[in-house]
């Protein structure tokens, strides 16, 4: 009898320990869950934070183009009007012998005064709303080759899809930062754009033939992080690279939105 007390009290005292090792392992696997829930809300709450502060960053940039481009066009480009309009005044008064220099200052502020229009409509994003991407990118390429800062050459491939206005805003600054970086810093002499327009996608491919560098080296360059976090907030697949001797080239791939795929 006293065997069958002692059996039963071990079993009694396993059952209990077992009891106690699975309460130890249901909390300790709840205490983890609870751990990597919360790792996870902090995660995505920073991450929706540093979207916050780069959308805000670029809303003030996008604002300060457009405050640039109605200074240009209102005030710089009033200003040249009215030059233009003395200048006419003065030929009428002025000897015959310098009618010929009046007549070039007079044409080069009128092409001064045009040139400040197209550079006001690049940097105003309500033209860019009016005109699209397309329509933007090849006024900035013929403003590069008219002014012969280098050979630029555009390409498009496939059936041109409407993109949502606020990401072409988006697609034309960073192409605009690139741009920008070419005719600074790359000594290039041509410049090469293909827009390819794909099922899925929207692809562009810009390339210079400049003096290139090392993509490979990281760059603090605030150029360069401003274009990837742009293309992050597309969520579009972008890269830079680059060789010494070699030029450099953009690849940007913009996937479609449900509501802008192709109808077949």
């Amino acid at each position: 009898m006293l065997e069958k007390e002692e059996i039963l009290l071990i079993g009694y005292f396993i059952a209990v320990i077992f009891l106690l090792v699975l309460f130890v392992v249901v909390f300790f696997i709840a205490f983890q869950h609870r751990k990597n829930k919360f790792l996870i809300e902090r995660y995505e709450a920073k991450q929706r934070f540093d979207k916050e502060i780069e959308k805000s960053k670029l809303e003030i940039q996008e604002q300060t183009f457009k405050n640039i481009a109605w200074e240009l066009h209102d005030n710089v480009g009033q200003l040249l009007s009215v030059v233009n309009i003395q200048l006419s005044m003065l030929l009428h008064s002025a000897p015959k012998e310098i009618h010929e220099p009046i007549q070039e200052t007079k044409g080069v502020v009128k092409e001064a005064v045009q040139e400040i229009r197209n550079l006001s409509k690049t940097l105003n994003n309500d033209i860019i709303l009016k005109n699209g991407l397309l329509a933007s990118i090849e006024l900035e390429l013929d403003r590069f080759n008219k002014l012969k800062f280098l050979e630029a050459e555009l390409t498009i491939e496939g059936t041109k899809t409407d993109i949502k206005n606020l990401d072409e805003i988006i697609i034309f600054r960073i192409l605009q930062e690139f741009f920008s970086n070419v005719i600074k810093h790359s000594k290039a002499k041509k410049l090469f754009v293909l827009l390819r327009y794909k099922e899925n996608s929207f692809e562009i491919l810009a390339k210079d033939d400049g003096v290139g560098f090392n993509s490979e080296k990281k760059t603090s360059g605030s150029g360069m992080e401003t274009m990837k976090s742009r293309a992050e907030l597309l969520e579009a697949e972008f890269s830079i690279t680059s060789k010494i001797g070699e030029g450099t080239t953009l690849f940007l791939k913009y996937p479609y939105k449900n509501d802008q795929l192709p109808n077949h």
